[in-house]
């Protein structure tokens, strides 16, 4: 059995210390640890498996500095709290020197190191833009298998920052008072894909239902859609962290999971397409819009290393 095939069927059974291993083979960019790398994805796909994995991936977002490190940590507390295994993707920039996680996020988010159902692993984000690094959408399909939570942090937001909103069930953006923020996320398009917005220092009092209030504003000046609003605290025991849970459950539990699964998958290949393939690659297949509507129509069994190779394919044969 390949190493591939041996972790996804570490995961399918609940085996969460296969964790590191899934993730240093995704992030491995050799020929040989790809396609054990696909291998490991196809064993834990939707068609596999049977069902959509049942973990709720949940993406947090917002500015350095906001507080998203200090709030991940009374979320995963309180998710511990209530039995549920947490996976925690926290994407970082890059070392210019090093090419290596510039901040090391893992260091800042307080868990306690002897629990086994937490696993933290801060990941440099590279040269790519988007938010993401090149192996975080393959890390977070393949421990939603095992894990109850899985949690993207992203290195900030901006008008190239949003692909987060492709990958999470949830996504979650985080606001300090008095930054000044809200405007600047309409002038970039943030507010558009937030699920649940969070107002973090909320024991500062007027600042924080100040900033509340240019939210709620915000929100209405867009139209119809529903996002949940609040302010919480890191520093006070009662300060909005379990509301901050249970508004998260009740996104998850509206949702169409398999249609917002399957978007996510699809983009998930186009990503991968276009980091390989480059702007060239995506002008054969007529834009990113065009590839997006020719991926809607293709079977929705197909998982991500299947239609990234059709996307090749379609690529090489397009006049």
């Amino acid at each position: 059995m390949s190493a591939g095939a041996d972790l996804g069927e570490r995961l399918r059974s609940g085996d969460l210390t296969a964790a590191p291993a899934v993730l240093n083979l995704v992030e491995n960019r050799s020929a040989p640890a790809r396609a054990q790398a696909q291998e490991l994805l196809a064993a834990l796909s939707p068609a596999a498996l049977g069902h959509e994995p049942d973990a709720h991936v949940v993406g947090l977002t917002g500015p350095p500095g906001v507080g998203k490190s200090s709030l991940l940590s009374r979320l995963v507390s309180d998710w511990r709290a209530r039995g549920r295994t947490v996976a925690v993707l926290a994407v970082d920039p890059s070392s210019r020197r090093s090419g290596g996680s510039l901040l090391g996020d893992r260091a800042r988010i307080e868990v306690d190191p002897t629990d086994r159902g937490v696993y933290i692993r801060s990941t440099a984000v590279g040269e790519r833009l988007g938010g993401l690094a090149p192996a975080t959408r393959a890390a977070a399909s393949a421990l939603a298998v095992a894990f109850d939570i899985v949690v993207i942090e992203t290195v900030g937001v901006g008008q190239s920052e949003t692909e987060v909103a492709d990958v999470a069930d949830t996504v979650v953006v985080v606001v300090q008072p008095g930054s000044g923020d809200v405007l600047q996320f309409l002038k970039s398009g943030i507010m558009e894909i937030p699920d649940v917005l969070v107002v973090t220092k909320a024991d500062l009092g007027r600042p924080a239902l100040r900033a509340l209030a240019d939210l709620r504003s915000a929100l209405r000046s867009l139209g119809e859609r529903e996002t949940a609003v609040m302010a919480v605290s890191s520093v006070s025991p009662t300060s909005g962290i379990a509301e901050l849970v249970d508004a998260l459950d009740a996104h998850r539990g509206g949702l169409d999971l398999p249609n917002r699964r399957l978007r996510a998958r699809r983009l998930h290949a186009l990503a991968d397409f276009a980091a390989e393939h480059g702007e060239r690659g995506l002008r054969a297949l007529g834009g990113r819009r065009a590839a997006e509507r020719w991926l809607e129509e293709q079977d929705p069994g197909l998982d991500v290393a299947a239609l990234e190779r059709a996307l090749a394919n379609r690529a090489a044969t397009t006049p």
